[in-house]
């Protein structure tokens, strides 16, 4: 066996135990036979070693266990000690010192060690394969820890010396039985066998007669032996979670009296029957498969049974102890009668059920203290007759439309009530005199139907410290009102179609956040009055100016105005801010630069809430225009109680896919490598701490042109991303979790890691798939869940959101929240209020991606292109007719030269060259794509020549004059310049017969004339889509070439730029000029001699002949013209 060790080698000096050290001389035994030596002697902890080496570390060290032995001065020899270990093969070593006062020092520190009686030892981690003998000689051990070992039990070990062993832990090792030896441990009372390979409860169990608590999570247990429990009489505490428990089985009828507390959580249990457990006081089985649930409630006090799937569970007799009662999170259709009879019942959580209304008796009980009944279908509410002790009512995610009228009469001592996503127009009285007794301190009323007219009701309520009003039907809020609420701290305002927050707020000393964004407010509150104000939001509203003081409260710590498009922000203003820890303000876009950025397919908005924590722990990535422009990026990240490894994770994560961009296109690779290679970057950092991540890369599929944007998304933790498609949720993320992904769950336990009994590993973190935490490899990964799917014209919305978001938000109703939102800041806002508004009081965050990915942003020609459906794009359904005019079909694919290409835009064109050259077949020429519609790639039958490069220069003058011309010809502009055009010539040959040529009707010139399409495509930083501009040129003079040319324009010489409308134009009258026998399209013709078609060999000879007819057949040049006769030439024309 090879073991490492992870701390590098220290001197024996610098040991913490170290008590003393030196070289003395040493003698071996009691007699007189063995020799003095010198050698070194260390006292450590509680045991002599003794080397066999003089001044030597590396050879066999004696240890004298001193425990329970003694210590005494040697007569016969002075300056000497005789230290003897205990038991029946005892050893003595006798030291010789130098000095009377060094052995008095050593007489002392060793009499201390002696006397010591140890009661507890630890030994975990130790990679321990058989208990240490030395243990052995102590009779006082009481608490034993032998977890994360190598132990094998094949017999007693010496264990059942240890007669007052009381606590005994084997958890986390590979054992399969236990010897029969351990039932001599008659004192033992508790034996933890977590995490090991048992099958069946340890037989030898019986035998323990003091036994009381049994742990045994995460074995391999499948039937839960209520026969084997019978029969271990005294065990009171049993833990069987993450089993595999299927069923429970008895032998016999027999009751068991002892059994008080059971776990069986994380199983796979569909029915449970435990009526025979008359004593059972507490019964966890959370998280399992469960429909019927049978118990007893002779001593029943506790019952915790969510996440199942209960319709019916059974108590009986009812539960007289009964105080605690949670079956949230599965499908019952009424309360339980049992639930309301029960007498001491304190707390009941019935939340997230079908439950369609409550009982009158269970609203009654003089004994229940908080009721949670949120997410049913109820419809109201039965009135309250009699006072009761109600402290905490949640009654959050049902269909009330109202509340009853004696609510806050009756319930005095009511101080938590949310009643959050209902359809509530009005509020009880908070009482029914003059004077208020309410105690009402946290009240949420979010997403209603509340009017200005609920408003006077909260004046009953002066102990509110927290309102939630948002997402309602306020307009105003009277200011005499507000005033009356001195003890406000938080007021959540938002999402209403308030103008103004009232003056009177001032008074509310205590306000120390102020949450009022997405209204309709223009005038900045008086908010930075107050001395304890922390937090304001008045972000999506219409401020247009601020009226600030001359400081700023002390207290200050976030303010956030983004989304007020008409605030302007003087420089003093700034100043003044620039003392805030945290502020938000929009950046107003570059007339260039960032406006070139943005992308008409998508756009963004983020939010993050600190929530009730001094500190944000989640941090946001949006990048709308990523790499080349036309991609983006997105992603969360959440620390849970670390802000540092988000923060590391913003900055950087970014330019790590950028770099695995360049090494692999595909989408596992490079996801996979990018978290990798971020989890490696965090560093020391990342040794302790540890961050859930989503990250969403948005990009073209480089390896299919033909098709659309394609979305990946790659997770680890918590983090999760969810895609609204068709108005439905499509969860693209994995929760990487001991509660929810059982694989995972499986894999921890198949290597051995303590989940403790809050679901957590080794008692850090309930994630099994983390970017840090590197000490709990290989229990916590970092490698991501990758998945990829294209987008298409039915994605609306990109949601990407911390855990805290979606434990109270689904995705359902966090895409119908925002759905109908134009603002994708807006829709952020709101789905991290209405978060905190169901009861979120950790941090929260929230990134909404507004997806566009429509016919709206096509640019393409025909404008009846197919967009790509969840499959891509679709293939059309008619080919598209060839042109009649067509000779010979050729693709320009031009690149404007970036530093050459001025405001003063020429063109050359030869009319000299007939365009006639080859009639190789008709082909459609190519139409204008956007780059939701890309162009597909030629067929086979085309063949390509290589681009070349071709140079087209004006014969202008500085004047705007041709050298023939008297006047500037319309719409050219006054100053030469010199365009290079790279060219990419595809020449098309059909193997077939040849088609019949089609006759114009009247024959002129004109209606012989080819047209000229120019695609023109703006490049920017975004990678813009392509804008098309389409014009004819018409003259008996000139026969034009049937090619088709694509120009790039880029930023001008003088660095401004064109606009695209002054380009199109320019373009089209330039096509449109008059042709004349001379002037300014009757440049020279610059040939070049790569510009030669590029014909195969074998059909050369065909080529010639079919060349030779075109010339023959075509119409006699004007008189007095000049005819350039090139055979195998053709002009490329612009």
């Amino acid at each position: 066996m090879i073991r490492f060790y992870s701390e590098k080698p220290c001197q024996v000096e610098q040991l913490d135990r170290i008590l003393l050290s030196g070289i003395y001389s040493v003698r071996k035994g009691r007699t007189q036979l063995h020799k003095w030596a010198e050698r070194l002697v260390i006292l450590c902890g509680t045991c002599l070693i003794v080397s066999s080496v003089k001044d030597s570390h590396v050879g066999k060290m004696h240890i004298l266990p001193l425990v329970g032995g003694k210590v005494e001065e040697v007569k016969r020899r002075q300056h000497s000690l005789a230290f003897s270990s205990v038991g029946a093969q005892a050893q003595t070593f006798h030291v010789c010192f130098n000095t009377p006062a060094e052995c008095q020092r050593w007489l002392r520190q060793a009499s201390t060690v002696v006397s010591q009686r140890l009661s507890t030892v630890d030994l975990s981690c130790y990679s321990l394969e058989e208990v240490p003998e030395h243990l052995f000689y102590s009779q006082d051990i009481t608490y034993l820890n032998l977890r994360h070992n190598f132990m094998h039990l094949s017999g007693s070990g010496g264990l059942d010396s240890l007669c007052s062993l009381q606590t005994f832990a084997l958890d986390g090792n590979c054992l399969t039985t236990l010897p029969d030896e351990l039932g001599c441990l008659q004192q033992l009372s508790s034996l933890g066998l977590s995490f090991n390979d048992f099958h069946d409860l340890p037989a030898v169990c019986e035998k323990l007669l003091a036994l009381d608590k049994l742990a045994m999570a995460g074995n391999q247990l499948g039937t839960l032996d209520l026969g084997a429990l019978n029969r271990m009489s005294h065990i009171k505490h049993v833990d069987l979670r993450l089993n595999q428990l299927k069923g429970a089985s008895a032998d016999s009828l027999e009751g068991n009296k002892s059994v008080t507390h059971l776990d069986v959580r994380d199983n796979q249990l569909a029915e449970l029957d435990l009526s025979t457990l008359g004593s059972l006081e507490q019964l966890h089985c959370e998280r399992n498969r469960l429909q019927e649930l049978t118990l007893s409630g002779f001593s029943l006090r506790a019952l915790y049974a969510s996440h199942n799937r209960l319709t019916t569970v059974s108590v009986y007799p009812v539960p007289g102890q009964l105080t605690c009662l949670e079956l949230s999170w599965n499908q019952l259709q009424c309360v339980p009668d049992w639930a309301c009879e029960a007498k001491k019942l304190e707390v009941l959580d019935l939340s997230f059920n079908l439950l369609t209304e409550l009982p009158s008796r269970l609203l009654s009980s003089l004994s229940l203290r908080k009721l949670m009944a949120g997410h049913n279908q109820l419809q109201s509410l039965p009135p309250l007759l009699e006072h009761v002790p109600l402290e905490v009512l949640d009654l959050q995610h049902n269909l009330l439309a109202r509340l009853p009228d004696r609510l806050f009469s009756k319930a005095l001592n009511l101080r938590y009530l949310n009643v959050s996503a209902n359809s509530l127009e009005s509020l009880p009285s908070a009482s029914a005199g003059e004077e208020s007794l309410s105690l009402l301190q946290l009240l949420y009323l979010t997403n209603n139907s509340l009017t200005d007219q609920c408003i006077p009701v909260l004046v009953g309520h002066p102990n509110l410290r927290i309102l939630h009003l948002a997402y309602n039907q306020l307009h105003t809020f009277p200011a005499s009102k507000l005033s009356k609420l001195e003890q406000l701290e938080e007021l959540n305002l938002s999402g209403n179609k308030l103008k103004t927050i009232p003056t009177t707020i001032a008074n509310c000393k205590r306000l120390h956040t102020l949450l009022a964004h997405s209204n309709e407010i223009s005038i900045f509150p008086e908010i930075l009055q107050l001395p304890l104000i922390q937090f304001v939001d008045l972000s999506c509203n219409e401020l247009t100016e601020i009226l600030i003081p001359e400081a700023l409260p002390a207290a200050l710590q976030e303010l956030d105005l983004t989304g007020n498009t008409n605030l302007v922000l003087e420089h003093k203003t700034l100043d003044i801010f620039s003392h805030i820890a945290t502020l938000k303000i929009d950046t107003k876009p570059g007339l260039s630069a960032d406006s070139a950025l943005a992308s008409p397919f998508w756009s963004h908005g983020l939010a993050e809430m600190a929530g009730q924590r001094n500190k944000l722990c989640v941090a946001s990535l949006a990048l709308g225009s990523f790499a080349e422009g036309m991609e983006a990026v997105y992603g969360m990240f959440d620390g849970d109680r670390n802000e540092e490894l988000p923060r590391l994770l913003q900055c950087t994560m970014a330019d790590v896919l950028l770099e695995e961009l360049q090494q692999s296109s595909t989408d596992m690779v490079f996801m996979t490598s990018t978290f990798l290679v971020s989890h490696r970057k965090l560093g020391v950092a990342g040794q302790k701490l540890g961050s859930s991540a989503v990250l969403c890369y948005i990009r073209h599929d480089t390896a299919d042109p033909g098709s659309g944007f394609t979305l990946t998304v790659a997770n680890v933790g918590t983090c999760q991303a969810v895609l609204c498609r068709g108005g439905k949720p499509l969860v693209l993320s994995k929760v990487f979790s001991l509660e929810q992904c059982p694989e995972e769950t499986r894999r921890v336990q198949e290597q051995k890691a303590i989940i403790t009994e809050d679901n957590k590993v080794n008692g850090v973190t309930c994630c099994t798939r983390l970017l840090g935490c590197t000490y709990l490899h290989p229990w916590i990964l970092p490698r991501p869940h990758v998945f990829s799917v294209p987008l298409s014209m039915q994605d609306e919305l990109l949601l990407l959101g911390n855990r805290a978001l979606w434990e109270h938000l689904s995705p359902a109703e966090a895409v119908g929240a925002v759905r109908h939102l134009h603002d994708p800041l807006a829709a952020a806002k709101k789905l991290c209020t209405l978060a905190q508004s169901y009861g979120c009081q950790d941090n929260v965050g929230a990134v909404v991606v507004c997806l566009n990915i429509g016919e709206d942003n096509c640019t393409c020609e025909g404008q009846g292109l197919a967009l790509p459906g969840p499959g891509g794009f679709l293939p059309p359904a008619k080919p598209a007719t060839p042109s009649s005019s067509s000779g010979i079909a050729s693709e320009f694919s031009s690149e404007l030269s970036a530093s050459e290409v001025s405001s003063e835009v020429g063109s050359t064109a030869s009319d000299e060259h007939s365009a006639a050259g080859l009639d190789a077949g008709l082909l459609p020429r190519p139409e204008r794509r956007c780059s939701l519609h890309p162009l597909p790639p030629p067929p086979p039958s085309v063949f390509q020549r290589q681009p070349s490069c071709a140079t087209f220069s004006s014969n202008q003058s500085d004047n705007g004059l041709d050298s023939d011309d008297e006047q500037p010809v319309e719409g050219v502009m006054t100053n030469g310049s010199r365009l290079e055009v790279e060219v990419d010539i595809h020449c098309c040959q059909s193997h077939g017969p040849e088609p019949a040529l089609p006759q114009a009707e009247d024959g002129g010139p004109e209606d012989d004339a080819s047209s000229l399409v120019l695609h023109i495509w703006r490049q920017n930083s975004a990678g813009s889509s392509l804008l098309p501009a389409v014009g004819r040129e018409r003259g008996g003079e000139l026969q034009k070439s049937p090619s088709t040319c694509c120009l790039y324009g880029k930023k001008l010489s003088n660095g401004s730029i064109v606009p695209l409308e002054e380009s199109l134009n320019l373009i089209e009258v330039a096509m449109e000029a008059p042709k004349k026998k001379t002037g300014y399209f009757a440049a020279p013709t610059q040939l070049e001699p790569e510009d030669q078609l590029a014909v195969p060999p074998h059909l050369e000879e065909e080529v010639k002949e079919q060349m030779k007819q075109h010339r023959e057949s075509g119409a006699e040049p004007a008189a007095g013209e000049k005819a350039v006769a090139a055979p195998e030439e053709f002009d490329t024309a612009l």
